[in-house]
């Protein structure tokens, strides 16, 4: 192997990183001009940076409405960029929405309006439905966020809580010409469930969203009881012709990441297991399976002799019981340590392609085999720091963050995990 184990697993983070931004994999996918107004609307952790994309590579005049989180903004000419809050929406998000929906009207056939959605844009762009408050969708979207629930089904109440989610947006443009450009953050690319599918059929239904609430035991305001019980204004379903006129390219996806990153990985003489792009679960019982993985690859070299990476995307959950402070990413490491049990010469990164690990300023961590002995010298209990969902307090402490700030594109969950031979 020709680099040291913690910068080859930044190096394929970062790479991974680089195969998604917007400037390198937007340019190729834009929609030709259309004979009148070009409109520009989207939402996201990276709509804007594929707004300004956008901007550096259109030939003609744009106008229009993108809404990305705080902080994670970049200068247009020509578009207007918001900025709202991320993962629990605010008044600034619910403005953006119902302007962005107002941009809609009066649009005609020889319109275009280019859509730019990323992972983020569902809570970035609400617009409570008819009877609900920002106050009901934001105490469901906390509720959504604890109970571990999977970001379909959380998409799945939303769209049935909005007023523009769920091929509602795409609707209201209706008769002129949309284009929507994605980046996928979500296990399967279905394009109805990134950013709940503003401008895309919607397979999902009332019923299913109570199923959801009921599942999780959510304990919904009234007005969210009453609104999916009454399921009067179902959304835009398969061949509504309304959405005729829709059309729809991945721009980037994360098995695009996942591939940049392997070939990091050959170059450097370490063997790339692709373990899958769209894997899902409880972060502490992914690491749990990745674990045993990772025992066969040391005991038996199966499915793959050391030294290899075992590369995976996708987006875990947690279920969140403790008072501590850490997403997805430091949990599954913070398990994925104490499964290893100090296992040598294992090491792995795990981090969020957006560069925000939950709510927290870190993007991920990075797990070494003397993480737990360095963790005891220190006075920690890593097995309690799990149980209280402290997986960044247990990484920040032993200085193995990964922080890079905004990333401005997002293609979900990074996970490598490096096994040299002993």
């Amino acid at each position: 192997m020709t680099a040291e184990p913690r910068a080859l697993l930044r190096q394929m983070f970062d790479a991974a990183v680089g195969a998604a931004l917007p400037e390198r994999c937007l340019p190729g996918k834009l929609p030709a001009p259309g004979s009148g107004r070009t409109l520009v609307v989207g939402a996201g952790k990276a709509s804007a940076a594929m707004a300004a994309t956008l901007e550096r590579h259109w030939q003609g005049a744009l106008s229009g409405l993108v809404v990305t989180r705080y902080g994670h903004g970049v200068a247009c000419r020509q578009i207007e960029i918001v900025e709202a809050a991320h993962p629990v929406p605010d008044e600034a998000g619910r403005a953006a929405a119902e302007r962005m929906l107002a941009l809609m009207r009066g649009l005609n056939a020889e319109d275009l309006v280019i859509c730019l959605f990323s992972g983020g844009g569902s809570a970035l762009l609400t617009l409570p439905a008819a009877g609900l408050t920002l106050a009901d969708k934001q105490a469901v979207n906390r509720a959504l966020l604890a109970c571990g629930a999977n970001i379909a089904e959380m998409n799945c109440v939303r769209k049935h809580l909005s007023a523009i989610k769920g091929g509602r947006l795409g609707a209201a443009a209706h008769p002129a010409r949309v284009m929507t450009l994605l980046l996928s953050d979500v296990p399967g690319d279905d394009p109805a469930v990134i950013a709940s599918g503003p401008t895309v059929p919607d397979p999902s239904t009332f019923a299913e969203a109570r199923g959801v609430l009921a599942k999780y035991a959510i304990d919904a305001p009234a007005s969210v009881v009453t609104r999916l019980q009454r399921a009067e204004d179902e959304t835009p379903k398969p061949g509504d012709h309304r959405l005729c006129n829709a059309h729809t390219v991945m721009v980037s996806r994360p098995q695009d990441a996942l591939m940049a990153a392997a070939e990091v990985a050959r170059s450097a003489g370490v063997t790339p297991l692709v373990l899958g792009d769209a894997i899902e679960g409880e972060a502490r019982e992914v690491a749990t399976v990745m674990a045993g993985i990772v025992r066969q690859v040391v005991r038996h070299a199966q499915p793959v002799a050391p030294p290899c990476v075992l590369l995976s995307g996708g987006e875990t959950t947690v279920s969140v019981r403790g008072a501590g402070r850490g997403g997805r990413n430091s949990e599954f490491l913070l398990a994925l340590a104490i499964a290893l049990d100090a296992m040598p010469g294992v090491f792995a990164l795990a981090a969020d392609t957006d560069g925000i690990d939950g709510s927290e300023h870190n993007a991920g961590a990075i797990l070494v085999p003397d993480a737990l002995r360095r963790a005891h010298e220190r006075g920690l209990a890593p097995k309690r720091l799990l149980r209280d969902n402290d997986g960044y307090g247990f990484f920040h402490a032993l200085g193995d963050l990964v922080v890079t700030g905004p990333t401005l594109t997002n293609v979900n969950d990074f996970r490598a995990i490096l096994v040299l031979p002993r």
